[in-house]
C-alpha cells in the first residue's frame, strides 16, 4: 500500500468506521427490538436467541476466511463486496415474512458482515505503520462502538415505537451505499506479498464446531440432553480435528502459532469473555426493561444510555492509554468494572431498585469501553504486515463467537429458569445465574489482563514474531528454488 497523506489516512479511517457503525448499530438496534419482534413473529426465547446468533455464528465462522481472502485477492475488493451483501441482507430483513426466513436473511447479512470488520481494521493496520498513531486509530475505531451503544438503543426503540421493528434494518441502506462509494473512490487497494492458499477443510471443521455448539446450548432447555448430545459431540470431534489438522498445513485457515504469544492468546480470551458479557447483558436487560418493567422500546433504549455513554467515553481514552502505556492498565479497569457490575446484578439484585439499576449500567460501560481498544491492539501488534488480516480476523471471531456463547448460555439459563411461568413473575430470580456467568467473564479479563501483559508475556509475542517472520522468509526462499 502505498504511503498516503495525513487527510487521506483520516479519511481512509472514517470509511472504515462507517462499515463498523452499521454492523454495531444494527447489533444494538436489533437488541431492543425483541420484545415487538417476540409478538409480531410469535417468537419463544430461543427464537429470539436464533435472531442474534444466526447472525453472530455465520459472522464468527466466516471472518478468518474473509480476512485470509482479502489478504490474497485485496482487501478493498473483498470490503466493496461486503458492503453490498450486508446492505441486501438488510433489505430482505425488513421484508422476513415469518420467524424462519428472517434468520435466513440474517445469515446473509452476516456474510457480508464478515468481510467487513476484519478487513477494515486491517486496512488500518497496513494505512496507520506508526504504532502510537495506530493505538489512536484504533481507539477511535473503538469509539464508534461507543456510538453505535448509544445511537442504536435510541434509534431502535424510536424506529419501533414509530414504525416498527422492520425499520432498524433500512438504516443500514444509506450508510452501507455511502460507504461503497467512497471506498471506491477514496481507499486503496492492498494485499498480503505472499497470497494464503484457501483451507476448505479448516474452514468446514470451524462451521462444524460453532454451529454445533451454539445449537446444543440454545436446544439444550426445550430439546432435551439426548437430543443434543449428538451435537456436542460433533463440537468436540470438530475441536479436536482442528488441533491436529492445522499445524500440518502450511498455510493454515487458523495459524496454531499465534498462540505461542501470551498476549494474543490472553487478547483472544478477553475478547470471548468481554463480547460473551456483553451479549448476556444486552438480552437480559432488554427483555427485564420491556416485558418485566412493560416499558415500550424508546423508554428501554433510553435506560440503556448510562451503559452506552460510558463506552462512548471511555474507547477512546482506553486506547490513548492502550498507545501510550500499554494494555495492562485498560485491561485492569475493564476487568475490574465488569466483575463490579456482574456482582452487583448477581448479588444485589439491581434490578431491583432504580438506583442500583443505573450504577449496574455504569460500571458496565466504563468496563467495555476500555477493554476493545486493548484487544484489537494485542492482537494486530508485533505480528508479521503481511499476517494482519488473519491476527486481526482471530480477533473479530473471538469477539463474534463470546457474543454468539453469551446470548446462547445466558439465554438458556433463563429459558430453563423462567419455565412456563412468566417474565415479569420468575425474572430476577431465573436471571441470576445468568448474572453470575457475566461476573465470572468479567473476572477473565481482570486475570487474563494481569498475567499476559507483562515482561514475560512481550517476550513470547517477540518470540512469535520472529518465528513468523522466519517463517516466511523459509517459505519465500523455498518457493523460489523451486521455481528456478
Amino acid at each position: 500500500m502505498p504511503e498516503l497523506s495525513h487527510r487521506r489516512r483520516m479519511l481512509v479511517l472514517a470509511i472504515c468506521c462507517m462499515s463498523l457503525l452499521i454492523v454495531s448499530l444494527d447489533n444494538t438496534a436489533l437488541n431492543v427490538a425483541l420484545p415487538s419482534m417476540q409478538r409480531d413473529l410469535h417468537a419463544t426465547t430461543s427464537g429470539l436467541q436464533w435472531t442474534i446468533d444466526a447472525y453472530t455464528l455465520v459472522l464468527a465462522s466466516l471472518l478468518m476466511l474473509a480476512g485470509s481472502t482479502a489478504d490474497r485477492i485485496g482487501r478493498k475488493r473483498v470490503f466493496m463486496t461486503g458492503l453490498v451483501l450486508f446492505s441486501v441482507g438488510s433489505l430482505l430483513c425488513s421484508l422476513a415474512p415469518d420467524l424462519e426466513l428472517l434468520v435466513v436473511f440474517r445469515m446473509i447479512q452476516a456474510v457480508g458482515g464478515s468481510m467487513l470488520n476484519p478487513v477494515a481494521m486491517s486496512i488500518i493496520t497496513n494505512t496507520f505503520t506508526d504504532s502510537r498513531e495506530r493505538a489512536r486509530a484504533i481507539g477511535v475505531w473503538g469509539a464508534v462502538v461507543g456510538i453505535s451503544m448509544a445511537a442504536g438503543p435510541l434509534v431502535g426503540g424510536l424506529l419501533v415505537q414509530s414504525v416498527s421493528w422492520r425499520a432498524i434494518f433500512w438504516v443500514n441502506l444509506p450508510v452501507g451505499l455511502a460507504a461503497l462509494l467512497l471506498t471506491l473512490r477514496f481507499v486503496p487497494e492492498s494485499r498480503a506479498p505472499k497470497a494464503r492458499r484457501p483451507d476448505p477443510v479448516g474452514q468446514l471443521l470451524v462451521i462444524a464446531l460453532f454451529g454445533s455448539l451454539t445449537y446444543a446450548i440454545i436446544e439444550a432447555p426445550d430439546a432435551g440432553a439426548a437430543t443434543v448430545a449428538p451435537f456436542a459431540v460433533i463440537a468436540v470431534a470438530a475441536l479436536l480435528a482442528l488441533m491436529w489438522y492445522e499445524p500440518r498445513r502450511t498455510e493454515p485457515l487458523i495459524d496454531l502459532r499465534f498462540f505461542r504469544s501470551a498476549p494474543f492468546s490472553g487478547a483472544t480470551v478477553i475478547a470471548v469473555s468481554a463480547f460473551a458479557a456483553l451479549g448476556g447483558f444486552l438480552f437480559l436487560s432488554t427483555l427485564y426493561l420491556q416485558n418485566v418493567r412493560g416499558l415500550d422500546a424508546l423508554h428501554a433504549g433510553l435506560w440503556m444510555l448510562p451503559m452506552a455513554a460510558p463506552t462512548f467515553l471511555c474507547a477512546p481514552l482506553s486506547g490513548r492509554l492502550v498507545g501510550s502505556r500499554g494494555p495492562r492498565l485498560p485491561l485492569l479497569v475493564a476487568g475490574t468494572a465488569m466483575t463490579a457490575s456482574g456482582v452487583l446484578f448477581a448479588v444485589f439484585e439491581a434490578e431491583t431498585s432504580n438506583t442500583t439499576l443505573f450504577i449496574g449500567y455504569v460500571l458496565f460501560g466504563i468496563g467495555f469501553g476500555f477493554v476493545n481498544a486493548p484487544i484489537t491492539n494485542t492482537a494486530v501488534s508485533g505480528m508479521p504486515r503481511a499476517q494482519a488480516g488473519v491476527a486481526a480476523a482471530v480477533a473479530s471471531t473471538s469477539r463474534q463467537l463470546g457474543q454468539t456463547l453469551g446470548v446462547a448460555v445466558v439465554g438458556a439459563v433463563l429459558a430453563a429458569g423462567v419455565g412456563s411461568s412468566s417474565y415479569r413473575q420468575e425474572f430476577v430470580s431465573a436471571a441470576r445465574p445468568g448474572w453470575w456467568i457475566l461476573t465470572l467473564c468479567g473476572l477473565a479479563v481482570l486475570v487474563l489482563g494481569l498475567l499476559t501483559s507483562g515482561r514475560w508475556a512481550h517476550r513470547t509475542a517477540e518470540r512469535t514474531a520472529e518465528q513468523l517472520r522466519s517463517a516466511e522468509v523459509r517459505q519465500v526462499v523455498g518457493a523460489s528454488g523451486a521455481a528456478r
